[in-house]
């Protein structure tokens, strides 16, 4: 009797195995053969391209999630929270928001002001007389000054305060990054493994593409190319299962003795630094992170992020700076050996 009990309990757990076996086949070979999808379209001001291994086009459902970043950050949207905020108008500030200046504020204690979402004054000013050739007054730029800095802004529960009127918050160096993390997270929230988000540069992804390898995301060379013509690329980097933001004005410098310096902005000065940082990558745990701290290291210079870098092993960087003798170098963190590919 016992020996029939055995072989029955045997023979349910064959036939267990067999069928997860089975269903393991098969569920591979449906996601070796589910085809991936590719959406691409404008949003932010910029262009957003989104790869994701699924049965459905979600790009409604995507651009669904992006409206709703839109809502909250977007210059470009007259209606959106962040335009009714430099408005001075009452507004009800969401969770996009909330979120997003406190990781801003976050980051530019960080870097002691080299982070500054109130510092778009300044670059438009400067961006005219750049090219123009007039650069701006010594008077204009102190009083832009007045309206400029982080500390000019605070959060109280719900409700955002400024200190002048006056000051704009812009959140271009950080809403494409986040952009980026909303689009996949909802990605993630369906059950979508393999993906890459990117929108105006900045990317998120997961899993593995389409080529059945690890997700390969070049960083441009910066070169006076000022067509976007050649976009040649100064190293290949594997970004799989991480964010990656690049900040820097590739095709847009200007010289001094004998030197190229980008057109970037010291918040803490009113000026355009002057050191040798053309380009800084950063790969991290999110995007909105990634690009906050890329935009930072434009305008601390190496030698100042590497401080940061230290305090932050959580963050991977790659530099693209002139050396000496005026010949394009290159630094990354010693974390960032295995991720380049090329």
């Amino acid at each position: 009797m016992e020996n029939k009990r055995s072989k029955k309990r045997l023979s349910l757990q064959l036939a267990f195995l067999t069928f997860l076996i089975i269903g393991t086949i098969l569920i591979i070979k449906h996601q070796h053969n589910m085809p991936y999808q590719h959406d691409r379209g404008s949003i932010f001001g910029t262009f957003y391209s989104i790869t994701y291994q699924c049965d459905n086009d979600l790009q409604k459902e995507i651009e669904a999630e992006l409206k709703k970043v839109d809502q909250a950050l977007s210059m470009f949207n007259q209606e959106s929270i962040i335009s009714k905020v430099n408005r001075n108008e009452k507004v009800e500030l969401n969770e996009m928001f909330l979120q997003v200046i406190t990781l801003a504020q976050k980051v530019s204690q960080d870097t002691d002001g080299a982070f500054d979402i109130t510092v778009a004054p300044l670059v438009n000013a400067w961006g005219f007389g750049f090219k123009t050739g007039d650069k701006p007054s010594g008077t204009s730029i102190d009083s832009l000054m007045s309206t400029v800095g982080y500390k000019k802004i605070s959060l109280k529960g719900r409700q955002l305060f400024k200190e002048n009127k006056n000051t704009m918050l812009d959140c271009s160096a950080i809403a494409k990054g986040y952009g980026s993390d909303v689009v996949a997270a909802f990605l993630k929230k369906r059950g979508i493994d393999n993906f890459m988000v990117e929108i105006g540069g900045e990317v998120v992804t997961q899993g593995i593409s389409e080529k059945r390898v690890p997700w390969r995301i070049g960083v441009t060379k910066p070169t006076d190319d000022s067509l976007s013509v050649d976009n040649e690329l100064q190293t290949v980097l594997n970004v799989t299962n991480k964010a990656m933001a690049t900040s820097g004005n590739y095709r847009n410098f200007y010289y001094k003795d004998g030197k190229k310096y980008a057109h970037t902005i010291d918040p803490k000065t009113g000026y355009p630094v002057q050191h040798s940082l053309l380009s800084a990558t950063v790969l991290a745990d999110n995007c909105a992170t990634a690009d906050a701290y890329a935009t930072s290291f434009m305008v601390m210079g190496i030698e100042k992020a590497k401080g940061v870098l230290e305090r932050h092993p959580e963050l991977m960087a790659y530099f693209i700076y002139t050396d000496e003798s005026g010949n394009l170098a290159v630094w990354y963190s010693p974390s960032m050996k295995d991720k380049i590919l090329e």
